[in-house]
């Protein structure tokens, strides 16, 4: 009779123990949906790649500090857009493409999708979002983009729900008051 596969919580324990089998695991049943959610928030698929490898360095390092009160793959993934979030804090922004630029690219070869995230990414709406901070940006992000609940959001930023509730409410208040300076 074969054994059960191990849940994740016991293979946690394990990597707390110093198993690095059970770590292995561990990163083959959650780096793939990790590193897709990571790319879901950056372009650098460099960055998002090292985001997930050090998320797991991270719990190598820290697997005791799992209390066992929630889902290993929702504390996998506070992990994991804490190390993405402070790659970003410290990494360059691009420098947006100029108006001109995407003025001239041929309207028939951009579909009504391309139109809107060029008016998103590069228009005022990109503008006012790159002006938030890392820690605003990702709550309006999971929130609005995602269409998680603010308790969804807590346990996948690892912050608690009052806290993703006033992030929202002061990223929005921020982004009304840069749009409407932009149209003043």
């Amino acid at each position: 009779m074969k054994t059960p596969p191990l849940s994740d919580a016991e293979l946690l324990a394990q990597v707390a123990a110093g198993d690095e089998h059970a770590l292995r695991v561990l990163v083959e049943r959650h780096s793939a949906w990790v590193l897709l959610r990571l790319r879901r928030r950056t372009s650098d698929e460099e960055l998002a790649a090292s985001a997930v490898q050090d998320t797991f360095v991270a719990v190598w390092h820290n697997a005791r500090r799992y209390r066992g009160d929630g889902d290993v793959g929702a504390w996998l993934w506070g992990i994991a857009i804490k190390q993405l979030v402070s790659r970003l804090r410290t990494r360059r922004q691009p420098i947006p493409v100029s108006k001109q630029v995407i003025s001239a690219l041929s309207p028939s070869l951009r579909s009504a999708e391309d139109e809107l995230l060029i008016a998103v990414e590069h228009g005022d709406l990109g503008a006012a979002l790159r002006g938030l901070s890392p820690e605003l940006r990702q709550a309006l992000q999971v929130t609005v983009l995602d269409g998680l609940s603010t308790k969804e959001a807590a346990l996948l930023l690892g912050v608690p729900q009052g806290t993703v509730k006033s992030r929202v409410r002061l990223a929005k208040a921020r982004l009304r008051q840069q749009l409407m300076e932009e149209l003043a």
